[in-house]
């Protein structure tokens, strides 16, 4: 009867008698227990799928990281080319362009050439020791010189290989001479000068050259 009313004491005094603590501390520990304890098949097998669809989806993304930086690569190769064709068809359409400038009076000079021919063909007729031709010879010669002037202000080059080794790329031979004061395959005489446009042959000489006797 004593301890009755000394844990209802307790209880109105707001302590816990023993006994209650100790079933307290018993449902404590069970809840621990109960929070704690091991997972289920299932549960570790639902963990374990949920793992494996994280590292297939690693796997995937790594695979599609790979492929775009290919992908990236290769269009890369292909602007560089792009990039690089377009320089060369503009390096072509400046080249064209220059060479369309170079070589734009060609024709024009073809047809003027003959002049220059007739012109000196009338110098190598005319005597120049008579005094009535004086006149005549200084006029030709004037607008000859004046002719060549013009040609070489406009990069036209005068071929005139006389007494030099004879350049198939340059001389057109006309008959072959023997001869024992120079060397064989000499330009000995030209019948025709040659001419050249910006380093490109317009017309060649016209020569005669020598062979051994």
């Amino acid at each position: 009867m004593a301890r009755e009313r000394s844990e209802e004491d307790q209880i109105k005094e707001g302590v816990q008698p023993e006994s209650l603590a100790d079933e307290h501390l018993t449902a404590t520990d069970e809840a621990v227990s109960a929070e704690i304890e091991d997972p289920s098949a299932a549960e570790r097998e639902q963990a374990e799928e949920a793992l494996h669809e994280e590292a297939e989806s690693a796997d995937t993304l790594h695979d599609e990281i790979i492929k775009l930086q290919e992908q990236l690569t290769v269009q890369k190769d292909i602007a560089l080319r792009a990039q690089a064709e377009e320089q060369n068809a503009r390096r072509r359409a400046q080249q064209d362009v220059e060479r369309a400038r170079k070589f734009a009076v060609e024709k024009l000079l073809q047809d003027l050439l003959p002049v220059v021919d007739n012109l000196e063909r009338a110098l190598a007729t005319i005597d120049p020791a008579d005094e009535g031709n004086k006149a005549l010879v200084e006029g030709i010669e004037l607008t000859h010189k004046s002719f060549v002037d013009t040609l070489t202000k406009n990069s036209v080059e005068i071929v005139d290989p006389a007494g030099e080794p004879f350049d198939p790329e340059l001389h057109q031979a006309m008959t072959q001479v023997p001869s024992g004061e120079v060397e064989p395959n000499t330009v000995m005489e030209v019948f025709q000068k040659g001419y050249r446009l910006n380093g490109r042959l317009v017309r060649p000489a016209m020569v005669v050259v020598s062979k051994a006797p």
